[in-house]
């Protein structure tokens, strides 16, 4: 729970505003600290953006540190909500039990509303006990257009919402009011955006048959605030927003050597791979990427260190056992515990969606090391500025922890030579390794050519090797088709 010290030192630019933190991941950083404290927040969106959650999400947080709430519902039964509060681990029968937590079931009799024999004020006098009883600090109103459609009447559903206004600036709470956006009528409830002291906006869109919740603040009275488009996740125990801001360059710089697992190599690397940096190994189809990084995987392993391996073209098992053909034997490391595989399909998921889940494999197996193979699958989450979205925020987290990350890409055979990540992210990679094939009579040479290695004196020639039964073995530098230069 924050205070409104700690939060004018963790975000300046919201000093002397109070607010209250919502405890959802992201978004009190999107608006500089929290809700505005005591004041009216609208969520609107249409169906499945998330609205009920993200409101819920905001009450459980503050009961859990303190801030006793209440769940208005207009629309949900009281027991419904709180069996879809289970499913994302949130207990709403435990708090109420400690009265931290009140839910009202303000479902409405048409006909009584119909007939005009109803207003607020009851349901107000009612909100009133329950908040001097359990000191109530915050509270959600949860689809209150359910019941103010059937007034068919727009002065008088804007009473309605005046009555709500004046009663929660009278008592001081901090509350926030869910809408729902209806096609073609948005305006209906425009008014809103401005009776409203902050306003923040969830839609859901599909592009690319890959579904993306987004949320906006249009606007935080007195206080600066995230002015973008923030892609969001619901996944296990709430929202998850990863704002651009958490990506800005605050990584560590690079670190020691760390051995490549090819002994040649690292000479040609002027000492191995650097901690924390991003390397890349570049190559068409059966150059041997993933035999070049299961070598590394396997000898930091030997180390006793850990290493995480995202793979978007292969299964846990088809990776283990094709490794066995070059002598590398990762079930021994996956028996203990020290290398993890997160086997998944580039478009089964949205990007932020990846993300979080990754970032959680990360928090709670804490690697030093990660693998992705292949960025260039990523492009399947959506299309090329989703891959670099993804990729790019990976290597920031990662570089923020100082893990250590080694990514594949698949190149494009007809611009072989000139395709390095094939989504602009060349600049932010330390250390390029190319592999090619090269055909001639009748024999495939595997070359292998360093193009870059950040603050390192690398080897600039183009080296032949092979992959043995013994795993990689580097030779000689290729001078031409002849390959004359293949017996040193």
């Amino acid at each position: 729970m924050y205070s409104e010290s700690s939060q004018d030192e963790k975000f300046p630019e919201t000093a002397g505003i109070a607010k209250a933190a919502t405890g959802i991941n992201g978004l009190d950083e999107i608006l500089m600290g929290g809700l505005p404290s005591g004041s009216l927040t609208l969520i609107n969106g249409g169906p499945g953006t998330g609205k009920t959650i993200l409101g819920s999400e905001f009450i459980y947080r503050g009961a859990i540190n303190g801030e006793p709430g209440i769940i208005l519902s207009f629309e949900e039964k009281a027991e419904t909500l709180k069996n879809n509060a289970l499913t994302l681990g949130w207990d709403f029968r435990k708090l109420e039990n400690e009265n931290k937590l009140s839910v009202i079931e303000a479902r409405i009799d048409p006909q009584a509303v119909l007939s005009g024999r109803f207003d607020l004020s009851g349901l107000l006098a009612i909100i009133d006990s329950e908040a001097a009883r359990i000191n109530s600090k915050r509270i959600l109103i949860d689809g209150p257009d359910v019941f103010l459609r059937l007034l068919d009447d727009l002065v008088k559903e804007r009473n309605e919402l005046y009555s709500f206004k004046n009663w929660l600036e009278d008592n001081q709470i901090t509350t926030a009011l869910t809408i729902k956006k209806y096609e073609g009528d948005y305006n209906r409830y425009e008014f809103l955006d401005y009776l409203c002291d902050c306003v923040i906006q969830l839609d859901q869109r599909v592009y690319n048959q890959i579904a993306t919740r987004r949320l906006r603040v249009l606007k935080c009275r007195g206080s600066d605030f995230g002015r973008n488009e923030y892609p969001f996740a619901i996944y296990l125990n709430g929202l998850k927003i990863i704002p651009v801001t958490t990506t800005s360059l605050q990584h560590k710089g690079l670190g020691k050597s760390v051995s490549s697992g090819v002994e040649k190599l690292d000479e040609l690397l002027g000492g191995g791979y650097r901690r924390n940096s991003c390397n890349l190994i570049s190559g068409t189809s059966g150059t041997g990427k993933t035999t070049l990084v299961c070598s590394f995987v396997s000898s930091i392993c030997q180390n006793g260190e850990k290493a995480l391996y995202i793979d978007f073209e292969e299964s846990q098992q088809a990776v283990v056992e094709g490794m066995l053909s070059p002598g590398i034997n990762l079930k021994a490391h996956i028996d203990k515990g020290l290398l993890k595989f997160h086997p998944v399909m580039p478009e089964a998921l949205g990007v932020e969606e990846h993300l979080v889940r990754v970032f959680r494999l990360i928090e709670e197996f804490n690697p030093g090391f990660l693998v992705v193979d292949a960025i260039s699958a990523c492009r399947r989450m959506g299309d090329k500025h989703a891959a670099f979205d993804y990729i790019l925020r990976l290597i920031n987290y990662c570089k923020q922890r100082g893990i250590t990350t080694l990514l594949t890409n698949l190149a494009d055979n007809e611009r072989e030579g000139r395709e390095i990540t094939g989504i602009d992210l060349s600049s932010v990679i330390d250390t390029v390794i190319l592999l090619r094939n090269v055909e001639f009579q009748g024999r495939l040479n595997r070359l292998l050519l360093i193009l870059k290695s950040r603050a390192r004196a690398h080897s600039n020639q183009c080296h032949l090797f092979k992959i043995t039964d013994n795993g990689i073995k580097i030779g000689g530098v290729y001078s031409g088709a002849e390959n004359r230069d293949e017996r040193r």
